[in-house]
């Protein structure tokens, strides 16, 4: 069983660590949670390069995410991830706190 609050995938990583290398410098992923879309919440996905003082940071292979306390409430037990698929790449939170969600996956319900 999962300890973690919060975890990130070695896809997620994986890309991290590639974009990165493509960008030349080290980056982060912050993941916030936002009031709004078409479920009540929406996720919101930055790049970054610090850290803010209580942030949650989240790590795996030496890639990290960044996580809010606010946005960590909402966000307990998620896995970060990344999909690469068909209809295009992107970074996705595996929530097993959201009731439902639309069919984007960046919007959920509580």
């Amino acid at each position: 069983m999962n300890t973690e609050p919060v975890t990130l995938s070695e896809q997620a990583a994986r890309r991290l660590h590639a974009i990165g290398a493509a960008e030349g410098r080290s980056v982060m992923l912050r993941v916030a949670v936002d009031g709004g879309g078409c479920s009540g919440f929406q996720y919101r996905f930055d790049l970054v390069e610090d850290a803010e003082a209580d942030d949650l940071r989240v790590e795996r292979d030496g890639a990290s995410a960044l996580v809010d306390p606010i946005s960590l409430a909402l966000l307990k037990g998620s896995e970060i991830d990344f999909v690469d698929e068909l209809a295009g790449a992107e970074f996705r939170i595996r929530n097993p706190n959201a009731k439902s969600s639309c069919g984007c996956g960046v919007s959920f319900s509580i």
